[in-house]
């Protein structure tokens, strides 16, 4: 059994994704990785950062994104196909470059490979999720926030990533250009991976959310977008991630290959423990929207935390 690593990012470094521990945080379980790695801005280090794990199994792809080509975020689905197209294994174990794996999860996610290998029903598998916001120790656990994703498919060619890379569909006539097409496309049928992700895409320095926030509405909305956001001051003032002690407190351990990039944080101080959000800040996270809110108290404490017309882009098999 071959197990193949894959990912994409662009100005990786400069944006604030630990995608170096990303990387590392699977080394262990992987024959390869391969990292389809953008046109990054030269003041960007993330090949050097890649570099510098000193491994073989490493492979980085040279890319040139094209937002005009492939907007409303499908450029991240086109370059995660990319990167899904070098690799060689039975299973493919996609990270977003913000996402890691504890290393306790390692022989389990392996021993699950084994030992669906011959299972061709089985297309892949899913994933829990920690998402975890503005600092270590608190997660979003709401309506808005997915709680199941696709992270390990079959070697399929058939399979390509989906509509802004957050998953994963069949697509037998697809056009390569298309990634957000409905019609003719269909979900795997994936069994779950005994595993969790700990998501760190949210947790950044406030100014540094504010770039990744424009980075973001460039790659789904377009320059033209954003310029527009820019001369209307909606990036005037710092991000604002809201009274954190809101928020489910995480108990757990982090993995081992976050520790020294969660030495670095040093912005408790910008972060809010009490009180209501600015509500002169333009910028306004869905879940802090009273719909959500109401919604995801509903769930948590009326019907014992299950979800209200949840979407989940997968068929979830027992095995």
């Amino acid at each position: 059994m071959k197990i193949s690593g894959f990912s994409m990012g662009k100005n990786a470094v400069k944006l604030y994704y630990p995608m170096k521990q990303a990387v590392m945080s699977i080394l262990p379980i992987v024959d390869e990785f391969v990292v389809a790695l953008g046109n990054d801005d030269e003041d960007d280090k993330t090949r050097e950062q890649l570099l510098s794990i000193g491994s073989d199994k490493i492979r980085i792809v040279d890319t040139v994104w094209d937002i005009e080509k492939f907007p409303k975020g499908m450029e991240h689905a086109h370059q995660t196909d990319i990167a899904k197209s070098y690799c060689t294994g039975d299973w493919l174990f996609y990270l977003q470059s913000d996402e890691v794996i504890h290393e306790k999860y390692l022989p389990i996610i392996k021993n699950r490979c084994l030992e669906l290998l011959d299972d061709k029903e089985i297309e892949g598998l899913v994933f829990n999720y920690h998402h975890f916001w503005g600092d270590y120790d608190h997660i979003q656990d709401g309506h808005c926030w997915y709680r199941k994703e696709i992270r390990i498919i079959r070697n399929n060619p058939v399979i390509h990533s989906w509509e802004s890379a957050q998953s994963f569909r069949k697509i037998p006539q697809f056009d390569s250009l298309n990634y957000r097409v409905q019609e003719g496309t269909y979900k795997l049928k994936v069994a779950n991976s005994g595993a969790s992700v700990y998501h760190y895409g949210w947790v950044r320095p406030p100014v540094l959310m504010q770039n990744k926030i424009k980075a973001f509405s460039m790659n789904h909305r377009g320059k033209a977008s954003v310029d527009k956001q820019i001369t209307d001051h909606m990036f005037d003032k710092v991000f604002d991630y809201g009274n954190l002690s809101y928020l489910t407190r995480f108990e757990g351990s982090h993995p081992v290959v976050m520790k020294e990039w969660i030495d670095q944080f040093d912005w408790k101080h910008q972060l809010r423990y009490s009180g209501q959000r600015d509500t002169t800040n333009p910028i306004r996270n869905k879940h802090e929207k009273p719909k959500y809110r109401v919604i995801s108290w509903i769930e948590k404490y009326l019907i014992f935390r299950l979800r209200l017309g949840e979407f989940k882009n997968y068929i979830l098999l027992k095995r």
